[in-house]
């Protein structure tokens, strides 16, 4: 049964962000939304929820239809609220009166511990918040749940409670869900849409197998466009030679049969298409300066501690040498990004006993918030005031980056959070590393970044520590994995005992 239809639906902001597309939503389908950043998977979001016009086409929704909207921020007048409190405010005055309790079913099914239940949103952490605003959102009971990057802010054991929540709910609740999560989109949708400028992809399978259908797809489009213009060119010399035969023997049967030869050519040039190319939101390319040293770092037992002194975990004596790709494994709250920390200060000339690093060591450190950029420069002085490279170059390096000169010139504020993760990662690149310390490094990347930044690593050959809760960029580039366990610094072949027993915590 059809909950929501769209037809030829079309939004232009500047420039089209889709066209033309097509959709049905019916009882059971669970829908992957997936593009590259800004390409228009919020904005398709608001158009079927109804705060946003396209700018052409239709929507067709059920009567009575209840959409829920998990969007990716959360409005500023509702930070000053309890959790609680924020979740009750979905109701209508009356309903909250009498049906309050609903709120404290819901959040019991989300497992939102009681204790956290009373803290302002302002206070929690940013997956706890987002796990509160899907809370805010499904205690309306919807009838179609439209979710917009779910798993941001979420750690493993998060994503693998949101994972159970949706499988625990009716199989005939329909979802359209945005996500750059693959191993999440893989494990909650049926359906996979690619949204394009034009001629978006649909197909009835979740992500990874849908991605091997699209690019099947596009191949086929393009041999077919190379078969046409072929076929084009073909018969346009085939015109042309019996056009000087026909104009040599006066023959008026040659000049028609010419003309329509050129014309069997001029439409197959005009149906013909080219095989999609994305348009990229901006390239990730990494440098590796390289190093004779065999052992980059030396942990000697170190001692891992929160800003108070309670003590974590202790590291023993473990090394990381050349071309290794550590992943370090640990719940939130076990001290991997104060083992980061602590290791980026020693790298930058922080005395400490325990950590050790050859001269020849050339950090490049990016940590979650990105703080290595600075939030008062514009993205050419966070370039120019850093390298040597000229205001010329240093253009050219943005604009490889995906940044037009409106976005090099304006305040970093204004960038995107993947916008800003690429020029992250355009300064680490500057700065010439043969050893990355990259705390959440494909956090705000699209599946297109993220997937370049997979490349680069292994390509380079470069060695890194690096802290991740996406299963398929760890699966993808670890070669080395350390867990955090029971206050121990303990090396495992595998993350997937590790997964596992996320999923199941």
């Amino acid at each position: 049964m059809t909950q929501l239809a769209i037809r030829n639906l079309s939004v232009t902001l500047g420039v089209p962000l889709f066209s033309g597309l097509d959709l049905v939503i019916g009882k059971g389908d669970r829908v992957g939304l997936v593009a590259a950043n800004g390409r228009g998977k919020s904005t398709l979001l608001r158009c079927l929820s109804g705060t946003h016009e396209p700018t052409n086409g239709e929507v067709t929704r059920a009567r009575g239809l209840r959409i829920g909207h998990l969007e990716q921020d959360i409005p500023a007048d509702l930070s000053d609220l309890t959790l609680h409190a924020l979740v009750l405010s979905a109701l209508a005055p009356e309903q909250a009166e009498f049906e309050g309790w609903r709120v404290d079913i819901v959040l019991d099914d989300m497992s939102i511990p009681q204790e956290l239940r009373g803290t302002r949103l302002a206070e929690l952490s940013g997956g706890w918040q987002r796990l509160a605003m899907l809370a805010r959102v499904w205690v309306t009971e919807p009838d179609l749940l439209l979710m917009d990057e779910p798993t941001n802010h979420l750690d493993l054991a998060r994503i693998a409670l949101l994972e159970r929540w949706i499988a625990s709910l009716p199989r005939d609740l329909p979802m359209l869900i945005a996500s750059h999560d693959r191993a999440f989109l893989d494990a909650v949708t049926n359906r996979t849409l690619f949204l394009r400028s034009e001629r978006s992809r649909l197909f009835p399978l979740p992500f990874s197998h849908a991605r091997v259908a699209l690019d099947e797809m596009d191949a086929a489009d393009g041999r077919q466009f190379d078969n046409d213009m072929k076929k084009a060119a073909q018969l346009r010399r085939q015109a042309a030679k019996l056009k000087n035969i026909g104009i040599n023997s006066g023959s008026d049967l040659l000049i028609t049969k010419t003309k329509q030869l050129k014309d069997r050519a001029a439409r197959l040039e005009d149906s013909a298409r080219p095989a999609h190319a994305e348009r990229s939101a901006g390239a990730i390319r990494l440098s590796n300066s390289g190093t004779h040293a065999r052992a980059l770092v030396t942990f000697d037992d170190a001692e891992i501690a929160t800003p108070d002194g309670r003590r974590l975990f202790r590291t023993g004596k473990v090394w990381i040498e050349k071309g290794d790709r550590i992943v370090l494994l640990g719940r939130n709250g076990m001290g991997k990004t104060r083992l980061v920390t602590r290791l980026a200060a020693a790298l930058q000339g922080q005395d400490d006993a325990a950590i050790r690093s050859t001269p020849s060591v050339v950090p490049g450190y990016s940590d979650q918030a990105l703080s290595q950029l600075d939030a008062a420069a514009t993205p050419l002085e966070a370039i120019t005031s850093r390298f040597d490279v000229g205001d010329q170059r240093a253009r050219g390096h943005l604009a490889g980056a995906g940044m037009s000169i409106d976005l090099q010139n304006g305040p970093l504020r204004a960038l995107s959070g993947g916008q800003k993760a690429r020029l992250a990662m355009l300064v680490l690149r500057l700065t010439h590393p043969n050893f990355y310390l990259l705390d959440e490094p494909t956090n705000h990347l699209d599946i297109e970044g993220q997937e370049a930044l997979e490349t680069e690593l292994l390509e380079q050959g470069a060695t890194c520590l690096l802290v991740s809760h996406d299963r398929s960029f760890v699966r993808n580039v670890g070669n080395r994995y350390w867990q955090i366990d029971r206050g121990k610094l303990v090396e495992v072949e595998s993350p997937d005992a590790f997964f596992k027993v996320s999923e199941t915590a």
